[in-house]
């Protein structure tokens, strides 16, 4: 199953009550989230560190954790300027970093925490340097669009991983689950 991103993103948009005025605080805002970004890498990548099954993945010998801070600071300034104004070209990258995140194996265990604690960093953050409770908002609703994103590329690869090994419909499968939850 391919996700439809952009129909993913504006219904996720919807779920958090991502606005018009959101988007524009936050790009109002993109020099300040540049200039925050390499501080909130190091928070995110110390917080994963402390990990030994994260510190073994960022730390794999090939520079792994210097591409990922850079892909990071990245990704943080993008969630003010919305690469394309929050649409194909914004919902794709979050689609592929989702699926990088399962592909070397950064599982939501990990993420969430870690998204945890860039929240409280920025937080912080915004209060010492005075910005407003509309930016603080805005950047809760994006961070939980972005999370999502990540989330659902674990579903997706293990659904289609399942189905194709299987051969099984997605009806079948659904119902498993559903049966299989109930058990539990």
């Amino acid at each position: 199953m391919i996700l439809d991103t952009v129909a993913f993103m504006s219904t996720l948009e919807r779920r958090v009550g991502l606005t018009d005025e959101d988007k524009a605080i936050l790009k109002s805002q993109a020099d300040w989230g540049l200039l925050i970004a390499p501080e909130m890498a190091d928070h995110f990548y110390t917080y994963l560190g402390r990990d030994a099954e994260m510190n073994a993945i960022l730390n794999d010998g090939n520079e792994r954790i210097h591409r990922l801070r850079e892909t990071f600071i990245q990704w943080f300034h993008e969630m003010f300027t919305g690469i394309d104004d929050w649409g194909q070209a914004y919902a794709d990258r979050r689609w592929k970093i989702g699926l990088v995140h399962v592909r070397i194996g950064i599982g939501p265990q990990h993420v969430v925490p870690a998204m945890a604690t860039v929240i409280d960093q920025v937080e912080k953050r915004l209060q010492v340097d005075g910005k407003s409770q509309a930016l603080k908002d805005a950047l809760s609703r994006i961070c939980m669009i972005d999370l999502a994103f990540i989330e659902q590329a674990y579903v997706e690869v293990c659904s289609d991983a399942v189905l194709r090994e299987t051969g099984w419909t997605q009806g079948l499968f659904r119902r498993l689950i559903a049966t299989g939850a109930r058990s539990m």
